[in-house]
């Protein structure tokens, strides 16, 4: 699936759009988020957070790996950028969290994604042309997302590239 790419100016507009995004979310849905140092993946699970109701402060789980969170479903916040090996991963038992119902976002996720099911929306945030603006592109991996494509493309309308 190709196409999906969303424009947003500000950190608030990628907050937002995340949020969008979790209007969607059922229980057992992954997203791995992609991106350089800075682009937005932290403001991306803060405003999919805040669409899933979560009321705490989320903050990057970079030190301590991973924070739960409650809200409408509950929601797993990973972060596996100090990761140094896949075999961590598995060692801390990452397929377990992703099975245990809740939805889990996963930054820096294509670094453990072999070790994961394939069945995820990939979230790739990139720098745009302006500062403080990014992109966001979706990739639906397997069958749990692609059911909500057409939602999927209704939620991130408000940013479409071009729109």
């Amino acid at each position: 699936m190709s196409g999906l790419v969303a424009v947003c100016k500000d950190v608030d507009e990628t907050r937002a759009a995340a949020g969008a995004l979790a209007a969607l979310a059922i229980p057992g849905d992954l997203l791995l988020l992609v991106g350089e140092l800075g682009a937005g993946k932290t403001a991306f699970a803060q405003g999919f957070a805040r669409g899933l109701g979560v009321t705490d402060p989320v903050t990057s789980p970079t030190f301590t790996l991973a924070r739960t969170y409650d809200g409408r479903l509950r929601l797993h916040h990973l972060d596996v950028y100090r990761l140094d090996h896949l075999q961590e991963a598995v060692d801390l038992g990452l397929a377990e969290i992703v099975d245990d119902g809740a939805v889990t976002l996963i930054e820096w996720g294509d670094v453990v994604a072999s070790a994961l099911p394939s069945d995820y929306l990939e979230v790739v945030l990139s720098y745009g042309s302006a500062d403080d603006t990014r992109t966001i592109a979706l990739s639906v991996i397997g069958p749990a997302w692609a059911g909500r494509l057409a939602a999927l493309q209704r939620a991130v309308e408000p940013w479409a590239a071009g729109g």
